[in-house]
């Protein structure tokens, strides 16, 4: 296989949906995209990279060429899918800094203090961040009560959930759920 390009600030389906649409547009031959990465059939040209890189950065990408941007990307993906409940069950059950490392396959120290240093905040942060926002997103929806939600999140409690969310926000649940969509954030805003 030609390679691998790693896209920054792809957080959802709809990016993905994107970035194919872009690859389609400039003729760019790809086997898959996955959140954060373009798997090509073939090295694109000078000039398709080129369009590529200026089309992904018209709707908020960016290609990422250094090693630490590199990690720091990968990391973010990781959280991401471990705060939305969407890694495996064996992932689910480790640690978040036992789960980056065996993903990333670096020490936990190493990637955190690349991460804080790159992103002016702890991974803990970002986590606690990224929960959150799925939090709001499935206030909002109204489908699941405040204790499916926190049991879907992993939190310990809802109590737990509930004072990780005030601090947050500013809210608590039940008020953010009454003014709604207005408060949320998008995930690559975080």
């Amino acid at each position: 296989m030609p390679g691998i390009l790693l896209v920054k600030n792809m957080v959802c389906t709809r990016c993905i949906m994107t970035v194919e649409d872009i690859l389609r547009r400039i003729s760019i031959a790809y086997d898959k995209v996955l959140l954060g990465e373009i798997h090509l059939s073939q090295l694109p040209s000078a000039s398709q990279k080129e369009a590529l890189v200026s089309q992904l950065q018209a709707v908020g990408f960016d290609l990422i060429d250094s090693h630490s941007a590199v990690l720091i990307e990968k990391a973010k993906q990781l959280i991401i899918r471990r705060a939305r409940n969407e890694a495996s069950p064996a992932d689910m059950a480790l640690t978040l800094s036992r789960y980056l490392s065996d993903h990333l396959n670096y020490e936990y120290t190493h990637i955190s203090s690349m991460f804080s240093a790159v992103e002016g905040r702890t991974i803990e942060q970002y986590f606690i961040e990224q929960r959150i926002e799925r939090a709001k997103e499935l206030l909002v929806y109204g489908q699941h009560t405040l204790s499916e939600i926190a049991h879907q999140l992993g939190y310990s409690s809802v109590a737990h959930l509930s004072s990780q969310f005030k601090k947050t926000t500013g809210l608590t649940p039940s008020h953010f759920r009454e003014v709604g969509a207005a408060r949320r954030q998008s995930l690559d805003r975080l």
